[in-house]
């Protein structure tokens, strides 16, 4: 496979990572209040991976493939501040608003999923 799949990785990811640090400071916060700030970045990485799947992914090279994907979006979304954030709620006895975050987070997930790939069809038909 070679060096620059690798190496579009690690670009990918330390710029996926200054971005969600961006987002996350830009919409702070607590452990006691909505997530707002997790649920946004996961939707819009939603969005732009179905966009890249659907009108980059068919003529891009594996390390281009690489880097956006694995790299800089998998490093924007986590699944693992999504699961903290969801048992934090829980511990403080938010419940309600867990409930709330976990289902906001899946139909949020799946529709910027699914308009992602939509809008990337509707791109390359035309």
């Amino acid at each position: 496979m070679g060096w620059r799949p690798l190496l579009a990785v690690v670009v990918g990811g330390m710029l996926g990572t200054g971005l969600r640090l961006g987002v996350d400071l830009a919409v702070p916060h607590t452990d006691e209040t909505f997530p707002v700030s997790t649920l946004l970045i996961n939707a819009i990485g939603a969005f732009a991976l179905g966009v890249l799947v659907s009108r980059v992914w068919p003529g891009a090279r594996p390390w281009v493939r690489a880097g956006l994907g694995p790299g800089l979006l998998g490093s924007f979304t986590t699944f693992s501040a999504f699961a903290v954030s969801l048992v934090s709620l829980a511990d403080s006895d938010q419940w309600m608003l867990a409930a709330g975050y976990l289902l906001a987070t899946l139909a949020c997930g799946f529709g910027a999923a699914w308009a992602g790939l939509r809008l990337g069809r509707a791109g390359v038909t035309r």
